[in-house]
This record gives C-alpha cells, structure tokens and sequence, in this order.
C-alpha cells in the first residue's frame, strides 16, 4: 500500500516536461508539429486542422498543444472544447425536460476529434517512449481545463478513440484518477490485393450474399433510376445547401448530435484532402439524392460522413447500402489496405466484410467526489455489439 501511494503521489506531481498550449495550429512552432505529425494521420496534418478551425461546428473550439524535453518534442495534441446541451443528447421527439433541453449545458475538453473516428488526440514523434510521454500529455490536458477557467467551469475531460494496443502504455492515466471504458468498435473492411474493383470484391462473397447485393441493392438503386458520380470541391461549394439537406436527414435522426456541421465545411474539406479526399453523390433526375465522403489516410480509407434521402429510402432505394458499396469501389481505387467505416450500423457494415476494432475512451471529472462515482459508472456502459456476419467465401466454406 506504502509503495502504490508513494507512486500515485509521484504521477501526481508536475512532470518535468515543457508545455506549449495554443488556440490556432498557427500559434504552434510548425517545425516542432512537424516532428510530432509527419507522416501520421492526415487529421493532424496542418491543412486539415487549420480547415478545422475556419469551418468548426459552433460549439466546438479546437485546442492544441506540444509536449516537450527541453526543445525536442515528444507529442503533439489535438483537443476541442465543446458545449453540448441536453437537447444534444436526448432522443428526437423526447419531451424529457420539455423547454429546458437547450439551457441545460455541460462544456467538455475533448482530447480528440469529435467530427471523426479514430485515434486522432495524439500523435508522437518517432521513437519516442510513448509510455513516458503520456504523463506530459494529461499534465497539458490539465493546463488546459485550468486555463479555461475565464470561460467557465469545464468539469469532464474525455481522450477519445484509442485502439487496443494504445491502451498499454497509456495505463498511467488510470494513476491520475482517469476512468476506462470500451465504446462501441470501429468496424473495418480489410481489402483484399487481389481486388482491382468491386466486381472483384463482389466476387470474393459466397454466392447468397453476393446474390443478394445484386438485387436487393445494386438493382434497386439502378432501377430508381439513380446514378453515382464524383463531385468536385467546386461543385460542393456551388451544391452547399443541397449536400448539407441530405446531411442534416441523417443528424437529425441520431440520438447523439453534440455537433451540427456548417453548409461550407464540404467544399473546405474536400479542398483541404485535394486528391487524397472523395466525394461520390448520387442524383435522380437531376437532383441530389445522397452522398459519401471517404478520405485516403495512409493506407486507410476512412467513411465518415453519409447523407440521403430519407423519404426515398423509405420507399425502398437502398441509398444508404449502395454508398457504402461505392465507397468500398473508391478505397479499392485508392489503393489502400482498409477502410474505417466508424461506430454506427454494426449489422450492415458487418454484411460489407467489416470485423470490429475495439476502441477505448479514458475519462475523469474535475470533482474529486463525482469522478470516483464516475469510474465505477464507466464499467457499466453498454454498447452495441457487432454481429457475427462473414460474407466471403473461404469463410462460408469454413463454416461449413
């Protein structure tokens, strides 16, 4: 007991690394977020967060910061500060606290990305010991809370999205009171390098699921007379209003909206990814129908933001199947080894191939009292599970 309190007061006390906190990406020494970044995610690249922050939701305000030995850095930070209200979080049509929704709020420090799935929080130089970096990381989250005091109390700070084998060497927060919990996968499709189109990858399913693609999918889409085609950063700009319709059809049924997007953030991101970014529309007679925004990251392509028209799918169009499938044909196209679908609709993105990735959020509450009521809490979270569906045919003939 003697050794474990002297350790925990040890974590506990400021760590000798040096700590830059910034509002803007520009306030950052570019060399040194270079040192952090290069090379990693395209989310931490300078184009993309300087895109972020013109184009933010309202309610989120990105923060940055570098953690240093002397002059050499060791990790970089992404983090937001978000407001999100009861309105945010509670179910559509739910009259639970009916005129209040709004006016009750709760400011967040997010150590990540709202907008996206992922480990985008933080990113290390090479050869760094990332295990003895993550003290310097919660030391710079800390400053952050404190310094955010001027615009109010900000009482939970969350470190969203990391994957299983990151969940080792950052085990010291759990020193810092931090509390861990499993949210639901990220579901990902493994390409294979046989695959030079979708025909390809249609091909690899066992006959009834490729069967049933054809014509409860594919056939239907075409027969609705829909057509996909890729729109331009230009054209996204040009078609804001209609693409943002489509968008705000889907966020407005989620049960979880702690962000509203802007009508200008498709053109800026489309703008800011140049060729490494796709966005593939689909149009009925003219007019916009749906859409998908898949971004190349390295060799993983990332899905991550889907619109359509709720009203034609509910007269049976298969908008939202068939844009998963067309972004599995632009992954393939992109040459990448993966594509990272997200959180949501486990059933049918495991009927693409995808297998669930485990992911991880560690949390803790500025209240001593409140936060060792939060951890044991955490353990309790439930999330969806994905479903045992393999569509390919080796594993059909296993299983047979």
């Amino acid at each position: 007991m003697k050794a474990r309190l002297s350790e925990r007061a040890a974590v506990r006390r400021p760590t000798s690394l040096q700590i830059a906190l910034a509002d803007r990406i520009g306030q950052l020494d570019a060399a040194a977020w270079s040192a952090v970044s290069a090379g990693q995610s395209f989310f931490f690249s300078r184009a993309y967060l300087e895109t972020l922050q013109a184009v933010a939701p309202a309610n989120v305000e990105p923060r940055f910061a570098l953690v240093c030995r002397g002059d050499e850095p060791l990790a970089g930070l992404c983090a937001q500060v978000i407001t999100v209200s009861l309105a945010q979080v509670a179910s559509p049509g739910s009259k639970v606290l009916s005129g209040f929704k709004d006016r009750v709020t709760q400011r967040v420090l997010m150590c990540g990305n709202a907008l996206t799935f992922g480990m985008h929080a933080v990113c290390f130089a090479p050869g760094v010991d990332r295990a003895g970096a993550w003290p310097g990381v919660a030391e710079a989250l800390y400053r952050m809370r404190r310094a955010e005091k001027l615009a109010g109390h900000m009482d939970l700070v969350l470190i969203k999205d990391l994957p299983a084998q990151m969940r080792g060497e950052s085990g010291v927060l759990g020193k810092l009171s931090y509390g861990l919990v499993e949210t639901e996968p990220n579901m990902v499709l493994t390409i294979d390098p046989s695959w030079r189109s979708h025909g390809d990858y249609l091909a690899s399913f066992a006959s009834k699921y490729r069967s049933d693609v054809k014509a409860r999918v594919i056939k239907r889409f075409d027969e609705a007379g829909c057509r996909i085609e890729p729109m331009t950063h230009a054209q996204a700009a040009s078609e804001a209003d209609a693409l943002h319709g489509l968008y705000l059809q889907v966020h407005g049924g989620a049960s979880l909206r702690p962000f509203t997007l802007r009508p200008e953030y498709w053109a800026a991101i489309m703008r800011a990814a140049g060729e490494h970014g796709s966005l593939l529309v689909a149009r009925r007679e003219g007019r916009l129908a749906a859409f998908i925004l898949t971004l190349r990251d390295g060799e993983t392509s990332v899905a991550y933001h889907i619109g359509f028209d709720r009203e034609l799918a509910a007269a049976g169009v298969p908008l939202y199947l068939r844009m998963l499938h067309a972004s599995v044909e632009e992954s393939i196209r992109f040459g990448c080894r993966r594509i990272s679908f997200g959180r949501t609709a486990l059933e049918p993105k495991a009927r693409l191939g995808c297998k669930p990735e485990p992911m991880f959020v560690w949390a803790r509450h500025r209240h001593p009292v409140l936060n060792q009521m939060l951890k044991p809490l955490l353990r309790f979270i439930q999330h969806d599970e994905a479903p045992d569906v393999d569509p390919f045919k080796k594993a059909a003939a296993l299983a047979g």
